[in-house]
């Protein structure tokens, strides 16, 4: 038997003999053999020494997988986020009071589960986190995940099936994938950069409203006089009324408070809009990709340039 270097990589093995020739054939030396298994694989240590058995493989990129590194593919990173999602929906399944914690203001008990679970996996996973609910972890790595775990605690406290787990993937480049998933109903919305994006795996696209006054509108907040559309709907999840805007079943939304929205609240539905050909801004042209806790925003999106421009003038024209 003989062992080749590039048969080895083809095979996808590491063969570390450290002080042996190449080609050198099994039956000529005695061998020490280390066999480990480790995630994703396993790994084959051999030698002539007992002493070059030396676990080098711990750490090292090829047999330790980190999804948060520079060279993660789009599937591995919508995995990573799904894993997440998953890990909250088992939480919430365990959660007797969805009452308020009595920690900070708004937070409920069911908030705090789901960002314990969530938080862990993308933690393992090697990206960084922003958290509505336990605020920037890890912050100097590659990946950053915005991640409100649980988007509409009021309306699943009150059991009103409008509540989402909502998560965005940001790089150097800006969002990079986005996941937002009804807890209450299992409707899926995903969206990576460049590719488009979905409904439950099938593919989505805005209304072709172009007037506020035929529009129905989705609200954040009241403003003190009707903007002009034709009807608002007022549903309390902010990520998955965005959500709506992409797959059309709403033609518009406007937060009519000021400075209400962590970017939590509108990153990941932002990117599955933008992806779907919607348009999202500031209402006051701020840049809204932003990875701070403390950041505040106010965000518009539409169907249509036409109709966002309308809707943006309205809805300056209280302030």
């Amino acid at each position: 038997m003989e062992i080749e270097r590039a048969a080895a990589s083809l095979l996808g093995m590491e063969v570390d003999l450290p002080r042996l020739a190449q080609r050198v054939g099994l039956d000529e030396v005695p061998l020490v053999m280390h066999v480990e298994p480790v995630i994703y694989g396993v790994v084959l240590e051999v030698g002539d020494k007992a002493g070059h058995i030396d676990d080098g493989h711990v750490d090292k990129p090829a047999t330790s997988r980190q999804y948060g590194g520079p060279t993660v593919t789009n599937t591995e990173l919508v995995a990573l986020l799904d894993s997440a999602a998953s890990a909250v929906a088992t939480a919430l399944g365990t959660v007797e009071d969805w009452g308020l914690a009595g920690t900070t203001p708004g937070q409920h008990h069911s908030d705090i589960a789901a960002d314990d679970a969530a938080v862990a996996v993308l933690s393992s996973g090697g990206v960084g986190v922003l958290s509505e609910e336990s605020g920037l972890h890890d912050a100097d790595r590659d990946i950053i995940v915005v991640l409100d775990p649980l988007d509409g605690s009021t309306n699943a406290s009150l059991g009103i099936p409008w509540y989402a787990v909502s998560i965005c993937a940001i790089d150097a480049d800006g969002p990079r994938a986005a996941l937002v998933i009804n807890l209450a109903t299992g409707e899926r919305f995903d969206a990576v950069r460049g590719g488009g994006a979905r409904r439950n795996g099938l593919p989505v696209k805005p209304s072709s409203a172009t007037r506020l006054g035929a529009s129905i509108v989705g609200l954040s907040g009241y403003p003190p006089r009707k903007l002009g559309w034709k009807q608002y709907r007022a549903l309390g999840a902010s990520a998955l009324d965005l959500c709506a805007v992409a797959c059309g079943r709403l033609d518009a939304f406007v937060d009519c408070s000021r400075n209400a929205h962590g970017p939590w609240d509108y990153l990941g539905g932002m990117l599955i809009c933008l992806e779907a050909g919607a348009v999202v801004l500031d209402a006051f042209d701020r840049e809204l990709v932003v990875c701070e806790h403390a950041a505040r925003r106010t965000p518009v999106a539409a169907a249509s340039q036409i109709l966002l421009g309308e809707l943006l003038a309205a809805r300056r024209s209280f302030e």
